[in-house]
């Protein structure tokens, strides 16, 4: 018999809940899906929807909150650009129409932000950008470049040469897997669809909305179907946004589902307006330092000095110049031991650098990276984000 859903029903859809893991959240990835990107009738980007989000997302920065978001709506927008019509498209079609409506995407969003002065970058993910460790380690490195340079970071998939064997499939996995990657404490699924209930309310008067879910259980896995099948215009549904939020939980991300279509949708469910959330058990940082303790196979080693390893227990990051020895052979991005001149394993983490290249820097400072191997790298060999001790 199966385990009983961990659910909190509420039928109330104006009953505010104000202490909302919004109310807290340092940094939020937003979901946009193509119903809230795209005029249906015209093609065209739907501009005043689109200046309203952006109003609301300028607010959550102005209160300190760091933004990034993940876009749908180019392959809709290319379409009518080439005059592909409504019918299905073929794989090749698609991604030229995701080609030519990327840029119609982006200026939609430029032209958005521009009256609160914030800049808006673009940036195209593959399915293995966030499992490739390398990979993951450069996309997360440019996105937080661009958080900590202003900007707002709107991600779309790289639709022009993804194919079915490396998509993510919708942008709600997507979502999920940014969240991962930049450590947000919030994800925001905006949906045609004001959250998850326990059956077809058109259908079923007895249908209670779910305002709280801490579990994913076959039972909220089962909530995926009827109404909540149509959950999300594009390629998702219900179903993707309940494995979306799975995704988010196990990094210590909570999830919000709501409706997109109200105005200022995000302003309401900053206000404890209606959502259904998922509320994970853990935090961002615990969720990704049990990750780096228990998931990873060091394949070398670092040794440092006595004032590295003092440094790294006070919550630093490793530089070059507090390492004496680097032993075994890796590449960028694999994980390593971290040990301190007695022997003593005191930590773990992802290096920034392959062995060849981190032994030429040891004992340098940071600034002198670029001269030593010509090119500028990061400032650490392992960044304190990368890093567990114990």
């Amino acid at each position: 018999m199966s385990e009983p859903a961990k659910v909190r029903a509420d039928n109330r859809p104006d009953t505010p809940r104000l202490d909302t893991p919004l109310a807290h959240a340092r940094r939020v990835v937003v979901k946009l899906g193509s119903a809230q990107i795209t005029d249906p009738v015209t093609g065209t980007a739907r501009q005043e929807r689109l200046a309203e989000i952006a109003c609301d997302l300028s607010a959550l920065r102005r209160a300190g909150v760091s933004i990034v978001v993940v876009s749908s709506g180019a392959v809709a927008l290319g379409r009518l650009v080439l005059g592909f019509g409504s019918g299905v498209l073929r794989l090749e079609e698609k991604q030229a129409a995701a080609a030519a409506g990327q840029p119609v995407l982006m200026r939609a969003w430029a032209d958005a932000f521009a009256p609160f002065g914030i800049s808006v970058a673009q940036a195209l993910l593959t399915l293995d950008d966030t499992e490739n460790r390398r990979r993951w380690l450069n996309g997360r490195a440019t996105l937080e470049t661009l958080i900590e340079a202003k900007a707002i970071p709107i991600i779309n998939e790289n639709d022009t040469v993804a194919t079915a064997e490396i998509r993510y499939g919708d942008n709600d996995r997507l979502g999920a897997r940014v969240a991962q990657m930049v450590g947000a404490d919030v994800l925001v699924l905006l949906s045609d669809i004001d959250g998850l209930y326990t059956a077809d309310p058109r259908k079923d008067p007895q249908a209670q909305f779910i305002g709280s879910i801490s579990a994913i259980t076959p039972e909220i896995e089962a909530m995926a179907g009827g109404a909540n099948a149509a959950g999300g215009v594009g390629s998702g549904g219900m179903r993707t946004k309940i494995d979306a939020a799975r995704i988010a939980m196990t990094a210590g991300c909570a999830t919000a589902i709501c409706d997109g279509a109200k105005p200022h949708a995000l302003a309401e469910l900053a206000k404890g307006g209606k959502a259904s959330w998922f509320i994970p058990d853990t935090t961002p940082e615990s969720a990704r330092r049990a990750w780096l303790a228990g998931n990873l196979k060091p394949v070398g080693d670092m040794r440092v000095d006595t004032g590295a390893a003092r440094a790294l227990k006070a919550g630093n990051s490793l530089l070059p110049a507090g390492v004496i020895e680097v032993q075994g052979t890796f590449d960028r991005g694999d994980a390593v031991r971290v040990i301190d001149p007695s022997g003593e394993i005191i930590g773990r983490g992802l290096t920034a650098y392959s062995s060849v290249d981190a032994r030429k820097i040891i004992g340098k400072q940071s600034r002198e990276i670029e001269a030593v191997l010509g090119f500028r790298g990061r400032p650490a060999l392992i960044h304190r984000d990368d890093l567990v001790l114990g």
